[in-house]
């Protein structure tokens, strides 16, 4: 591969060649041709110096490689499939007003408590919202029947259609509140190991599927609204389950992002689904705890630390996370 690239890239250093070999070999990367492998190797100089640059500042996160860093922005956001989050929304459910109902915990993290699953992979489908939607689920049904399960996104995925009676949009997006609703009009999901997911290779929704056994104990009563603009009430509906969240996560520090708190600038222009499971602090900074589904290869194992106080986009939450928090019940 080197002499193949050295053709393109004469001035390059051995030494990031090496390091761009590696990441081929870590992350399985397949090139269509020459020109994609060039085209790729450009994009990926580009982000290693990104890196290079941001983790030089010695701030409060650091940035590393992923299975994104060939990619350009444009590149990242199309191959995640985002979409606009103010669609329609079935929004009648309660708005969760309990705050100062004694003291808060000083943490929290649902991973350490055994209420989350492994982290998953979403693929190239814009299913995001529902895996934020499986596992605000699987938290709360651990919480009341005491067992982790692993409930099916690709249920959700093929189902909750417009063309089977739902409301979202399968790989072309969708929203938390919407997959709610219909949990609870089917009577619950159905395991991860009874409907595995297959879209994040297909890229699209398949034919909606009725043969597996639904687990009838994940049947959803209803589902709350957390406060907005409320790090109180975020941490105050932490404190009870896992709580699914929608933020904006098309920045290239995001993109790369590997470990830390991360606070670096991100707004509230939502377009991605994922999973806060807890707070606390680390070296000061106060964060909260976000579960993601790109795969345990990216960020801290599959998880990103989010900044959390008042100072984030004027109290609206580090990438707009306490915008549009919501749990179910079971």
């Amino acid at each position: 591969m080197r002499s193949i690239i050295l053709c393109f890239f004469p001035f390059v250093a051995s030494s990031f060649i090496d390091k761009f070999e590696e990441w081929v070999h870590d992350f399985r990367v397949k090139f269509r041709d020459l020109e994609h492998q060039n085209s790729v190797f450009g994009k990926w100089l580009s982000n290693d110096k990104f890196i290079t640059e941001i983790n030089g500042r010695n701030l409060t996160y650091t940035l590393g490689h992923n299975h994104f860093s060939g990619m350009d922005s444009d590149e990242f956001r199309n191959y995640l499939g985002y979409y606009i989050w103010a669609e329609d929304s079935e929004r009648v459910r309660k708005l969760d007003l309990e705050l100062g109902y004694g003291a808060l915990p000083k943490e929290v993290d649902w991973v350490k408590s055994g209420a989350v699953t492994p982290v998953k992979d979403q693929g190239q489908c814009g299913s995001c919202w529902s895996f934020s939607t499986t596992g605000a689920l699987e938290g709360a049904y651990f919480n009341k029947y005491g067992k982790l399960e692993s409930f099916s996104e690709q249920q959700l995925v093929d189902c909750n259609t417009y063309r089977n009676g739902g409301r979202d949009h399968g790989c072309k997006g969708g929203l938390m509140d919407n997959a709610f609703t219909w949990i609870e009009k089917n009577g619950g999901l159905c395991s991860e190991d009874a409907y595995p997911y297959v879209s994040g290779t297909t890229k699209t929704e398949g034919t909606c599927q009725v043969s597996c056994d639904i687990n009838t104990k994940s049947r959803i009563s209803g589902f709350i609204d957390v406060l907005p603009s409320s790090d109180e009430a975020m941490m105050t509906a932490l404190a009870k389950q896992p709580v699914s969240i929608a933020i904006e996560a098309d920045q290239k520090e995001f993109q790369l992002y590997k470990s830390g708190v991360f606070t670096g600038t991100c707004g509230t222009n939502l377009d991605h689904g994922v999973l806060a499971v807890g707070y606390g602090s680390l070296t000061g900074v106060d964060y909260y705890k976000v579960k993601n589904s790109w795969s345990a290869s990216w960020g801290q194992e599959g998880y990103i630390l989010l900044g959390r106080g008042e100072e984030f986009n004027k109290g609206d939450g580090q990438c707009g996370m306490l915008l549009s928090g919501s749990y179910p019940e079971v």
